[in-house]
């Protein structure tokens, strides 16, 4: 009961001018965020918290949470539109957004990722009400054995990422694994693999190869098959119908539990969970094919979890003190700049504060759903954008959001270079999200299997001797096992589809 007045003080402070002021502020500045490949709510994040300063505490914080969360919104929009993910975390987006786009329905693919998002969002946060101290408590528990286990677990997402072919997958993420341990080892902290090249000390940049592998490699695709506008055919209606509704409501709900209890895990990131819940869908799909060709609860799953995620880790910020994502640890040096302290104390000695920003959250995630969906339009409007014009614009942000990640022309430089091996990949129909996939988990599996050999005195058994990591393998072996079974499935029915279409014809 507690709890409830708890949060109606705080919706009684968040509902002032300044307040809502801050919240859809910092909704926009995320949205917009979200949108432009590159820039990310890190960078933003970092970019304004010296401009909070001047801001009150409570003000200072909600604006910088609304950037947090409304990336996530923003991230979506040209993911669908042009295959060009705006987040890490909507690159599964694009697997099925992009195809529903080219087929005119990405006016509802748009509708039904921002009513996941603000779903999700609104998970995340009542969570975030009710069972943070439980669910904070029950993180605790994680440690590096577990994490290698769940690394484990989340490869398992190769076999049915593949695209039809296990061989081409299992090496395009061995060459993602390579690309991973260039730069600083994450034990010995020395350079391996820069070859005396000062630019490869720092490693690879993650948004460097999302923008070649996706919106480089796009706009090589639209040169070759001399595009007229961005995306063929008209987007639609903005407003989905009952059926897609009705096919999206679970995936949703999935997608949003996923990205919530994997949120609470620090270093479990909006972009791992997003792949999880796409490949959670597809798993008990009926029709597995469709995903990748088009299928609405591609883009309701994913879009839920990368919101829920956002949400639950202000769970372990709020209670512990701990950020589970570098947008959040950013945030944490703005509650340091205030001379606020997170962790259990937190909510006793400025319960105010946090009962605030945490009705603020309710409000920001409503504002983003209000004005997203009128505001779709204006990214429709992206779609009947002659091509030869908007050719150029996409490589110059292409430009700008590579280099602003580290101010480097190096990083340029990657991009253009993964742009055109993106488009040989396109060529050679070899699948590009296992060579992401293991980039990203990588040197997270990498520093955990570290953690753990130290924890075990160089015995790796010790993974089987903690029930929690033990019951994670079982379930990636049990998820291999189904993979391959599925993926081996859905090859026959695809070669059925294709002779019964030649007998037809």
């Amino acid at each position: 009961m507690d709890t409830i007045q708890f949060l109606m003080d705080g919706f009684a402070s968040a509902l002032t001018l300044q307040n809502v002021l801050m919240a859809a502020i910092g909704a926009l500045i995320g949205t917009f965020v979200g949108v432009l490949p590159g820039l990310g709510p890190t960078s933003a994040i970092a970019i304004l918290l010296p401009l909070t300063a001047v801001l009150e505490p409570t003000q200072g914080i909600i604006m910088l949470a609304g950037i947090y969360y409304g990336a996530m919104y923003g991230g979506s929009t040209t993911a669908i539109l042009l295959n060009i993910p705006g987040e890490l975390s909507s690159v599964p987006t694009c697997l099925d957004g992009y195809p529903l786009a080219k087929q005119g329905k990405g006016g509802p693919a748009l509708g039904i990722s921002a009513i996941a998002s603000f779903t999700a969002g609104l998970m995340g946060v009542v969570g975030l009400v009710f069972f943070a101290p439980i669910l904070a408590d029950q993180a605790l528990k994680f440690g590096p054995p577990e994490y290698f286990a769940l690394m484990i677990l989340a490869l398992t997402l190769m076999v049915s990422l593949s695209g039809g072919s296990l061989i081409k997958s299992f090496l395009m993420g061995a060459f993602g694994y390579t690309l991973a341990l260039v730069g600083l080892g994450p034990s010995s902290g020395m350079p391996r693999f820069d070859y005396g090249v000062s630019s490869l000390v720092g490693g690879f940049d993650m948004i460097s190869i999302i923008i070649g592998l996706f919106a480089v490699t796009e706009v090589l695709k639209g040169i070759e098959e001399k595009r007229l506008s961005t995306v063929i055919g008209k987007p639609g209606s903005v407003y989905p119908g009952k059926a897609d509704l009705k096919k999206s409501a679970a995936p949703m709900l999935r997608g949003g539990l996923v990205g919530f209890f994997l949120g609470l895990l620090p270093g479990c990131s909006a972009a791992i969970t997003s792949f999880l819940a796409y490949d959670l869908e597809k798993k008990i799909a009926k029709r597995p094919e469709r995903f990748g060709k088009g299928a609405i609860e591609g883009v309701a799953s994913p879009e839920a979890a990368n919101n829920a995620t956002s949400s639950a880790g202000f769970i372990p910020l709020f209670s512990l003190g701990i950020p589970s994502s570098p947008p959040l640890a950013i945030l944490l040096a703005g509650f340091m700049i205030y001379g606020l302290t997170p962790g259990p104390v937190l909510f006793e000695q400025h319960a105010s504060f946090v009962w605030t920003v945490i009705a603020s959250m309710f409000i920001g995630n409503a504002m983003l759903l209000v004005l997203n969906l009128p505001m779709v339009w204006i990214w429709v409007k992206l779609t009947q954008v002659p091509y030869g014009i908007m050719a150029p614009i996409i490589l110059m942000l292409c430009t700008i959001g590579a280099y602003s990640v580290r101010n480097s022309m190096f990083d340029v430089l990657i991009a253009f270079i993964f742009g055109g091996l993106g488009y040989l990949f396109y060529k050679g129909k070899w699948p590009v999200v296992p060579l992401i996939l293991c980039f990203i988990l990588g040197p997270l599996l990498e520093e955990s299997f570290i953690q753990t050999m130290a924890m075990g005195s160089g015995d790796l058994s010790i993974v089987l001797g903690r029930p929690i990591s033990l019951t994670i393998l079982l379930a990636a072996a049990a998820l291999l096992i189904v993979s391959i079974l599925l993926n081996k499935r859905t090859q026959i029915r695809v070669r059925e589809e294709r002779r019964g279409e030649e007998d037809v014809a």
